[in-house]
């Protein structure tokens, strides 16, 4: 499991996306890939898959 902190999520768009702890790296969070709400500043743990478009974060909570 990585670690994060939201850096952004819009709860109407169902999308945002997590700042990778320890480099600059910015992950893609949809809401299906979500285990439990997020907000933005909170710290998360997820794993990255290859999505469409890029990487995305997925089995996303709160730690």
């Amino acid at each position: 499991m990585q670690t994060g902190t939201v850096k952004f999520f819009n709860e109407s768009k169902g999308y945002g996306f997590i700042k990778e702890d320890g480099s600059e790296a910015e992950i893609f969070v949809h809401v299906s890939g979500l285990l439990a709400p997020i907000a933005q500043d909170d710290k998360v743990e997820y794993e990255v898959v290859e999505g469409k478009r890029g990487l995305n974060a997925v089995n996303v909570k709160k730690v």
